[in-house]
C-alpha cells in the first residue's frame, strides 16, 4: 500500500503556529518533512518548532507578516539560509472574515485584506517558484477557504480577496508548470479553529455551519491534514491549477 513520505523535504507554512495552520505544520512533519514555520507571533512559532522537533523533525521558527513583502523576502533568506530549501508552501494566512454591508466598509479595510489574503501570497509564491525550480521544483498550495467559490452577502472583501487568489492559483500553475512546480487551491468549509470557535459564540452561528454541510457537523482540526498530505505529496502528481474542496458538501446546497 502506498503511503505519504515526505522524508527529505522543507515545507513552509504561513499562518502556521495555531489553528488549521498548526495542524498543517505537524501533518507535515509527521509525514517527515522538516517546516518553517510562519506567523506574525515568534513565541508562537517558536512552541510549535519545539513540538515539531520533539518528533523527531526539524523546525525554523520565523516571525512575518504576510501583507508585508520586505519581511516575506527576510523569511525567505532565513529558510534558505536554515535548510537550503522549500519544497513545499502553504500560503495559509489570512486575515479574518470581515463582515459589513459593502456601502459600509472602507477603502483602508479592502486594501489590508488584499495585502494579507492576496498580495501576500503571490508575492511568497512568486519568489520562490524561481529558487524551487532550482533544486527540481516543489508544491505550491494556496488556501483559499469556500468563501472565494461561494460568495455571502456581507462577506464581499474576505470572498473578493479570495476569489482573487483562486483565478492566481490557475495562473501560477500554467507559468510554472516548466519549472516542476504544481499549485493548487485547497478549499477548506467549517473546521474548528481558534478562528471558528471563537465566531460560533456569535447566536446562531455553529448551528448555520452545521445546517449547511451535507454531513451536518463542523470538521476536526485535524481533518485538514489528510488534504493537504494529498495535495503536498507525489500522490498528486498529476494535478496542478485544480482546486480541491474540503467542506462536507457545503457547496452542493
Amino acid at each position: 500500500m502506498r503511503t505519504i513520505d515526505l522524508s527529505g523535504k522543507v515545507a513552509l507554512v504561513t499562518g502556521g503556529s495555531r489553528g488549521l495552520g498548526k495542524q498543517m505544520s505537524l501533518g507535515l512533519a509527521d509525514a517527515g518533512a522538516d517546516v518553517v514555520v510562519a506567523s506574525r507571533r515568534l513565541e508562537s512559532c517558536q512552541a510549535l518548532v519545539d513540538d515539531i522537533e520533539s518528533r523527531g523533525r526539524k523546525g525554523l521558527a520565523v516571525a512575518a507578516h504576510t501583507g508585508k513583502t520586505e519581511e516575506l523576502d527576510r523569511l525567505i533568506e532565513e529558510a534558505y539560509a536554515h535548510f537550503g530549501r522549500v519544497d513545499i508552501l502553504i500560503n495559509n494566512a489570512g486575515m479574518n472574515p470581515t463582515v459589513g454591508p459593502l456601502s459600509e466598509l472602507s477603502p483602508d479595510l479592502f486594501q489590508k485584506l488584499f495585502d494579507v489574503n492576496t498580495k501576500g501570497p503571490w508575492y511568497l509564491a512568486s519568489r520562490l517558484a524561481p529558487r524551487m525550480a532550482g533544486h527540481g521544483g516543489g508544491s505550491i498550495i494556496n488556501i483559499i477557504s469556500v468563501g472565494g467559490l461561494k460568495p455571502s452577502a456581507f462577506q464581499g472583501f474576505y470572498a473578493s480577496t479570495k476569489a482573487a487568489l483562486h483565478a492566481m492559483t490557475k495562473v501560477m500553475a500554467a507559468e510554472w508548470a516548466p519549472l516542476g512546480i504544481r499549485v493548487n487551491n485547497l478549499a477548506p468549509g467549517s473546521y474548528h479553529s481558534d478562528l471558528f470557535d471563537s465566531a460560533a459564540t456569535m447566536p446562531g452561528f455553529l448551528d448555520g455551519a452545521i445546517e449547511a454541510s451535507l454531513q451536518k457537523r463542523v470538521a476536526e482540526t485535524e481533518e485538514i491534514i489528510g488534504p493537504v498530505l494529498y495535495l503536498a505529496s507525489d500522490m498528486s502528481a498529476f494535478t496542478t491549477g485544480a482546486t480541491l474542496v474540503s467542506d462536507g458538501g457545503y457547496l452542493v446546497l
